[in-house]
């Protein structure tokens, strides 16, 4: 009986399409989700499994209650229009989308050292679970970033390296590091322990992040710390 296009019964807009075992929504960086009905519970397999009650169901009237608690009432669509909502083929990934390069020329006790940074957007997805308009939790596909960094004092090259998100895995809790990006590398200063630069990993879309202290040396050699 959920096979079809649903639309809010309020709002009067696309929610979802149930065609076999999963559901597909409008939002194009949304990923579809196996789902089960079982009893009087509505089931999604996404990126957590979650279950929301069934309040009522018929062939064309399905409502429910959302993380909230609240009921979404959704109606059997009858536009054909309503389909082209679901035209993109696949989830679109959000990043920045563009390769980002930076160099800075810092001097200490009479030294010059050369930085570059370049953020090089990567194909590796991530998932970050959000909610949807209508209370539901949803899968939105994100890029991750590889950052090289590179200090040179004169020609001689001291460090080179790329970092991927998983080198600060030490530092972030376990049950989030699957959900957040490497956003970039900032320098920061220079002092006598060396070239300071600051790692910003987070949320995509979130403004708060998880900011780890890159440390490189004189001699080239690398310490990490928050």
């Amino acid at each position: 009986m959920l096979q079809g296009i649903w639309v809010d019964e309020d709002a009067q807009t696309v929610a979802f399409k149930a065609k076999g075992d999963t559901i597909f929504y409008p939002d194009t960086t949304s990923l579809p989700v196996y789902f089960q009905i079982i009893d009087d519970t509505l089931v999604l397999h996404g990126v957590n499994e979650v279950k929301y009650p069934v309040v009522k169901q018929t062939r064309h009237l399905f409502v429910f209650k959302n993380q909230n608690g609240d009921e979404v009432r959704l109606t059997l669509s009858d536009d054909p229009d309503d389909a082209n909502a679901f035209r993109h083929e696949k989830p679109q990934a959000i990043n920045q989308n563009q390769l980002i390069r930076r160099d800075t020329i810092v001097s200490y006790e009479g030294k010059r050292y050369h930085c570059y940074v370049q953020v090089n957007p990567t194909s590796y997805k991530v998932v970050k679970s959000s909610y949807n308009d209508e209370g539901v939790e949803v899968g939105n596909v994100y890029y991750d970033n590889i950052v090289n960094l590179n200090v040179y004092q004169g020609a001689k090259k001291l460090f080179s390296r790329d970092f991927h998100k998983q080198q600060f895995a030490s530092f972030i809790p376990k049950d989030v590091i699957q959900q957040i990006i490497l956003n970039d590398v900032l320098f920061k200063k220079v002092d006598q322990e060396g070239i300071h630069y600051t790692a910003s990993l987070g949320m995509p879309d979130n403004i708060s992040s998880f900011q780890i202290e890159l440390i490189v040396s004189y001699e080239g050699k690398l310490r990490m710390k928050v």
